[in-house]
């Protein structure tokens, strides 16, 4: 017999499913229910004010007893007990109150984003040498003295910062210099400028977009591995504004050395100019994380709430930010104090929330097409190219590794091809990359790109 924590969860998972429950009413009103037990016909929950008894109640009491009889098949009342009585308490709000609640929420955490300067970003251990490397090109771009950090090279993980600092270097430019040409894009959108150019033949404008740049920043520079084509484009754009001393910032999830599939002219011109990581914030560096954000959306947090929240935080910035502000709204909105169970919660909803977002077939198919320079069609066609032909392969390989479809349903994807051509294609690249590194290597970085693009 599942316990009643275990069916409750499922209710939620079919309130969601369902669409019956917006999965933001999961989060505000229905996952801070404590479930207390099963009295016969009753399913007792727990809650902290009036309030949100009376929302609940108000609410979703029917959906969850529709749902609790869809999951477990048993007919239960939803009944609610009050932790404590409210100090201020509202029994029985209006929608009017409720809108004016949601608007004021939202005007509070619109005032708490701040931008991305050097003045708001908090330096630790983990990124004091990259913020000094950043502050100092931003100081002397265009300058002599700043020769020996170019480029400029950021890398750490996913969440660590490095889209702060490489927009605080182009801030801090345009404000120390109105007339330079700045020019900040992801190597997704330098990619898809590329792609747009040579499609309408208007690769001179391109060129002059990019390669007349006093400044070009370029976030991801990891999803260049394996395009060939955006490769060439890059380093000729590099090379130029490089011998014309103008300033280039790039950003990666890992150092030059590891970006095996790209270049070696462009990963030694990397090495040739100033390299700082950044790695996960330290345990004081998150408090002070949690702590500014808090004040910026007028949030009294109790410290021992802090430095729970710091010590079991500790994967990237976003997470701790996303938690501050789901305890905002559950503050806000339902009046609960903000308590170390509440933290909890909440903990648990943003690990839930940074999940991977599924990786459909679609975007397999849009990834290797792109490195290979064919479109999706040309995969599920039966055009035979070698090129065609290769990367279509190489497409049903990376499908069968990353989604462990049946072969039959990859079949399908590739234009209903039979399940004897799915195997043939899988078991030629298993042998082609046990004999060729190149190909080996470009096939991990393609599932590695999807991977992360897949994060949220």
């Amino acid at each position: 017999m599942n316990s009643f924590e275990e069916v409750f969860a499922k209710v939620k998972k079919y309130c969601i499913d369902s669409g019956k429950i917006l999965e933001t009413g999961i989060q505000t009103w229905i996952d801070p229910m404590t479930p207390v037990a099963l009295n016969g016909s009753d399913a007792v929950f727990r809650v902290i004010t009036n309030f949100q008894k009376s929302i609940i109640m108000d609410n979703y009491a029917s959906i969850l007893s529709e749902a609790f009889l869809e999951v477990s098949g048993l007919k239960l009342n939803i009944v609610i007990e009050v932790e404590a009585d409210d100090t201020n308490p509202a029994n029985n709000p209006t929608d009017a109150e409720l809108d004016k609640k949601n608007e004021e929420l939202e005007q509070t955490f619109k005032f708490a984003n701040y931008d991305y300067t050097f003045d708001t970003f908090i330096e630790g251990p983990s990124n004091s040498f990259a913020l000094a490397c950043s502050k100092s090109v931003a100081k002397n771009c265009g300058e002599k003295e700043v020769a020996g950090y170019n480029p400029l090279f950021i890398y750490g993980p996913s969440g660590m910062g490095k889209t702060h600092l490489i927009t605080a270097i182009a801030k801090e430019v345009k404000k120390n210099h109105p007339d330079f040409n700045i020019v900040y894009v992801t190597s997704e959108t330098f990619g898809n400028d590329l792609i747009q150019a040579l499609k309408n033949k208007l690769i001179t404008d391109f060129h002059e977009k990019y390669r007349n740049a006093d400044l070009l920043l370029i976030d991801d520079v990891q999803f260049f591995a394996g395009k060939e084509s955006m490769q060439e484009e890059f380093f000729h754009t590099f090379y130029q504004l490089h011998q014309e001393g103008k300033q280039i910032v790039i950003t990666s999830d890992r150092p030059p050395k590891e970006l095996i599939t790209l270049e070696s002219r462009l990963t030694t011109r990397f090495e040739g100019g100033l390299i700082a990581d950044i790695s996960a914030p330290d345990y004081e560096t998150r408090l002070a994380i949690i702590n500014r954000k808090s004040e910026l959306l007028n949030l009294k947090m109790p410290a021992e709430v802090s430095e729970f929240m710091a010590n079991r935080l500790k994967s990237n910035i976003r997470q701790l930010e996303g938690a501050v502000k789901k305890l905002k709204a559950l503050n806000h909105l339902a009046g609960s104090p903000i308590t170390i169970s509440m933290a909890q919660s909440v903990i648990r909803e943003v690990l839930t929330d940074e999940q991977p977002i599924p990786i459909t077939v679609e975007k397999i198919i849009s990834e290797v097409s792109t490195v290979y320079g064919v479109s999706p069609d040309d995969l599920r066609s039966t055009k035979r190219s070698q090129q065609i032909a290769t990367a279509r392969k190489v497409a049903i390989y990376v499908v069968r590794e990353i989604t462990q479809m049946p072969l039959a349903s990859i079949g399908s994807e590739f234009g209903g091809r039979d399940h004897s051509t799915i195997v043939y294609s899988v078991n030629s690249i298993q042998a082609a990359i046990q004999k060729d590194a190149n190909l080996s290597n470009l096939i991990n970085d393609i599932i590695k790109n999807i991977k992360d693009k897949s994060k949220v």
